[in-house]
């Protein structure tokens, strides 16, 4: 696997909507590539959207809290990884 990067983790699932809810130690932006892991969970995907406080933006920052389409189920505490 390509070099992976700490940028947050998950603080909530919602899902009916396919959303997870992440909290960012991290930069983040639309277009990256992501890699989440958990106990159960191991997937990689793209960025396609992003949303902070139901508002669509381009890039979020370190400390925000931002919620994301995800195409598989997520757990609490999964680590989100920026794959470079």
């Amino acid at each position: 696997m390509s070099d992976r990067k700490y940028v947050g983790e998950v603080t909530n699932y919602f899902g009916k909507i396919g959303v997870a809810a992440i909290k960012l130690s991290d930069t983040l932006r639309v277009g990256n590539k992501i890699y989440i892991e958990g106990k159960t969970t191991s997937f990689e995907q793209e960025v396609t959207s992003m949303q902070v406080d139901r508002k669509p933006i381009e890039q979020a920052t370190a400390g925000q809290e931002i919620a994301i389409k995800v195409i598989e189920r997520v757990r609490e505490k999964d680590k989100v990884y920026l794959i470079s």
